[in-house]
């Protein structure tokens, strides 16, 4: 049965829980975290070829860590989930302040679902790149309050994207596919995203190659933004901006 607030999510017809496929690996579905997910994350954020791209995650990871961010992804996945019901009796699909959807997990023949990954949207956290003149910590917390303060669905706001992959399924095109599916069946037409700004670590190829491959553009690279894990790093910027060919999904 057709369901214009929750569209263009399907439900799993045993558990009805709401999914996305993705449009070029359909055994790969995007789904809400879920109560027991948090043991998942333990090995790929212990994993070098992972965690050292990601700035802003502790290592050694341990359950602590992961229950924490588990509490904080699935409320609110669960919160739009919640407006998204609320709002059945209205005959507009709503814009929501994020995506309900963010966990990977890849489907086996015999049915099996295996957990290889996270891809969520946020407001941007790069108050910096903000303004006009470049570089700008001065501005950072201002820009960024600006940015949080308004409406769900103001198309002048500024999100990001953070994602990781388990890297056996890395160099297989499935995070490209799994921004592509994201933006273009929800961001889009459910968040009325018109601009995101991304960022990835100098030497994260492989992330830049998923933002590229999404119609991204570098906008500048700085060889010394901030010390991370010990060592001083570099960070690609990227941005996008919805293409005016694309239409304004409701």
């Amino acid at each position: 049965m057709y369901d214009h607030q929750f569209s263009p999510l399907r439900r799993n017809p045993s558990t009805g829980e709401p999914f996305l496929a993705l449009r070029n690996n359909p055994n790969i579905i995007i789904t809400p975290p879920r109560a027991t997910d948090a043991p998942l994350f333990i090995p790929p954020m212990n994993d070098d070829a992972v965690h050292l791209w990601l700035p802003n995650v502790p290592y050694p990871y341990t359950l602590e860590h992961a229950e924490t961010w588990l509490t904080k992804v699935k409320s609110q996945c669960d919160s739009i989930l919640n407006l998204l019901e609320s709002e059945r009796a209205n005959p507009n699909p709503v814009f929501t302040n994020g995506c309900p959807v963010r966990h990977l997990r890849e489907i086996g023949d015999d049915g099996t679902e295996t957990f290889i990954g996270d891809v969520g949207f946020f407001r941007c956290t790069h108050g910096e790149f903000m303004g006009p003149n470049g570089l700008d910590w001065d501005a950072k917390a201002a820009y960024e309050e600006n940015n949080n303060q308004l409406s769900a669905g103001d198309p002048n706001i500024l999100w990001s994207l953070g994602d990781y992959l388990v890297s056996s399924h890395h160099g297989r095109g499935i995070m490209t596919d799994a921004v592509n599916t994201l933006l273009h069946e929800w961001a889009i037409p459910r968040m009325n995203i018109r601009k995101l700004l991304v960022s990835a670590m100098k030497g994260n190829h492989g992330s830049v190659k998923v933002f590229l491959n999404n119609g991204f553009k570098l906008t500048r690279t700085i060889d010394e933004y901030k010390v991370v894990k010990g060592g001083l790093s570099g960070l690609h910027v990227l941005k996008w901006e919805l293409e005016p060919s694309i239409g304004h999904g409701g």
